[in-house]
């Protein structure tokens, strides 16, 4: 999700005079559950995999995070905050890592950009909150379905017929409206509705 101009180069700017690159490999935890949340990512290449583990040992992928996402799985303004999530490179990957207390500093010393941190944040947790509604009240299917508009608002292009494609896969959507049906859409805002 893209962050408001202002927010964004205010975030930009802090990672960039930080200069703290860290590299991983494919497989390696930036992070893991539990551990003492001392800095926040910003990721310049790769993919990385943010979830939890279960106890039966499967695997719960949240995301995949990529290029210029933020990894900031923690509470805020908290004394001896953790991760509480796991962050794990599918690839190769590069991130500048700042404290947070930097980040936390940044936003109480600038209303304006604490007003659009919020707004950042809100529009994450209704868009997690809408695809695990789409599970829980919908089931796999239901889960499939709302990933399939998920991704033709993200990916697709509608054509004048109502039929979103999608180039890379060839994957064509034509009757949109029957899996809008199927999982009762809200018909959420786009910048809530995508896959990424």
């Amino acid at each position: 999700m893209a962050f408001e101009p202002s927010l964004a180069q205010a975030l930009e700017l802090l990672f960039t005079e930080e200069r703290k690159v860290r590299s991983f490999q494919k497989g390696a935890y930036l992070f893991q559950e539990g551990e003492p949340a001392d800095d926040i990512f910003w990721l310049r290449s790769g993919k990385v995999k943010v979830g939890k583990i279960v106890p039966d040992g499967r695997e719960l992928t949240i995301r995949v995070s990529k290029k210029q996402d933020m990894l900031i799985e923690m509470t805020l303004f908290e004394e001896e905050a953790v991760y509480m999530m796991n962050a794990k490179a599918l690839e190769y990957e590069e991130a500048r890592a700042v404290p947070r207390r930097f980040l936390e500093k940044l936003l109480s010393s600038k209303p304006e950009l604490m007003v659009y941190w919020l707004r950042y944040t809100q529009t994450e947790h209704l868009r997690t909150q809408s695809k695990l509604r789409d599970l829980v009240m919908n089931g796999k299917k239901g889960g499939v379905y709302s990933t399939l508009i998920r991704m033709g608002n993200t990916f697709g292009k509608q054509t004048e017929d109502g039929i979103i494609q999608m180039k890379r896969n060839q994957i064509t959507l034509c009757d949109l409206d029957y899996l809008k049906r199927e999982i009762n859409c809200e018909n959420c805002p786009i910048d809530i509705c995508q896959i990424d």
